[in-house]
């Protein structure tokens, strides 16, 4: 019964991960950044455990969705 509970658990982690990329397909993109500006991104992703990456697509994401405001 445990080995079957455990079965299920995976199959469904499974599905919601192929269903979370179908929803949100990811393109890759380069981009330029200042070696300091990097340094500091990745210092703060060892800090946290986030990717720098998932950082940066976090960022991003709150910009677009306009969560965050952009100050230059």
């Amino acid at each position: 019964m445990e080995k079957l509970n455990k079965q299920r658990k995976k199959t469904f982690k499974k599905l919601l991960k192929k269903g979370a990329e179908a929803f949100e397909k990811k393109k890759a993109i380069s981009l330029r950044v200042s070696q300091r500006d990097l340094k500091l991104l990745k210092r703060k992703s060892l800090e946290t455990g986030i990717p720098y990456q998932t950082i940066i697509s976090s960022l991003i994401r709150q910009y677009v969705e306009g969560k965050i405001k952009l100050e230059i």
